[in-house]
């Protein structure tokens, strides 16, 4: 369904479907590509929620597009260098569509989520507070909620089946799902792209707290970023001037609808709660203030 600036399911007739995930509809090309189109669907702890959030999709294509660009002299990424546009108008899809979309290499995805934690929040606050440990690291006592931790850590997490929650795991524990050598380099990779992430976001009045990478390897074994790359779905963004450590700091990404759920009293199974329309036009604001932010050059 598409209305205006909202696309809640990507309907292409003639191209298979090849995956349906909680946000990215993607469709195969022949036995090496793949096209993806970013939907406005939402999801929080790991349940799709039937309101979409208009324009979504299209800001995170964008900023995907301006990360995997920006960190390519760290690790190669996944997409291809073939215009959507040509190829959906050969399936009567319009021009909307392309902007939502990326033709990007079929590999095989690694089956971790790569978090890198710059800051206290979320779940790496809530496990602070009762271990003193983050993902198995022992830190310091009298750490403060939002605050910056002594140094970025690697926080890995499982990656679940649909309907089921992603567990936060040890480094040590992704090693030995995935191999310890490719878990090493997968780890320092995360590291580069968000410590360069954060001071080019900082350059922009925008502090990453958090965020989380994917990965995926060639027939040749080869480590490229795939799905999204530092976009509101993906990471915690707090505007600099608004960030006190000690006080819960207003994020300018998902994180508007995980507060509003949690208020509301939800299990956090489906069926989810409907989104009153206030908190829609908050979440559709804030990720066109990322992106604003990101895609400007700083005075």
């Amino acid at each position: 369904m598409m209305d205006d600036d909202i696309l809640v399911d990507a309907q292409i007739p003639g191209l298979p479907l090849f995956h349906r995930g909680k946000v990215r509809d993607t469709y195969l090309l022949d036995e090496k590509s793949l096209l993806m189109v970013a939907t406005d669907r939402v999801s929080a702890f790991d349940v799709v929620f039937s309101d979409p959030i208009p324009g979504k999709g299209k800001i995170l294509t964008r900023l995907s597009r301006h990360w995997f660009g920006l960190v390519h002299h760290i690790v190669a990424h996944h997409g291809l260098d073939q215009s959507p546009y040509a190829i959906l108008a050969r399936y009567g899809c319009d021009e909307p569509w392309a902007s939502r979309a990326m033709v990007v290499q079929k590999l095989q995805p690694i089956p971790i989520e790569a978090v890198v934690r710059g800051y206290l929040a979320g779940s790496g606050w809530n496990e602070y507070r009762v271990s003193g440990k983050l993902a198995g690291n022992a830190l310091p006592s009298g750490l403060l909620e939002s605050g910056a931790l002594p140094t970025p850590l690697f926080t890995p997490a499982t990656k679940a089946p649909a309907g089921a929650h992603d567990v936060n795991i040890t480094s040590e524990q992704a090693g030995q799902l995935i191999g310890a050598d490719l878990a090493k380099r997968i780890e320092g990779i995360s590291l580069e792209i968000y410590h360069f992430a954060h001071d080019y976001s900082r350059r922009r009045g925008l502090i990453l707290a958090d965020t989380k990478f994917e990965f995926g390897l060639d027939a040749a074994g080869k480590l490229f970023l795939i799905d999204e790359l530092l976009t509101p779905d993906s990471s915690r963004f707090w505007i600099e001037e608004s960030w006190h450590p000690g006080m819960l700091a207003p994020s300018l990404d998902k994180q508007i609808i995980r507060n509003y759920v949690e208020q509301s009293g939800w299990n956090k199974q489906p069926p989810p709660p409907a989104l009153p329309p206030d908190i829609i036009a908050q979440t559709s604001e804030a990720y066109a203030s990322v992106a604003q932010r990101l895609l400007k050059q700083p005075e």
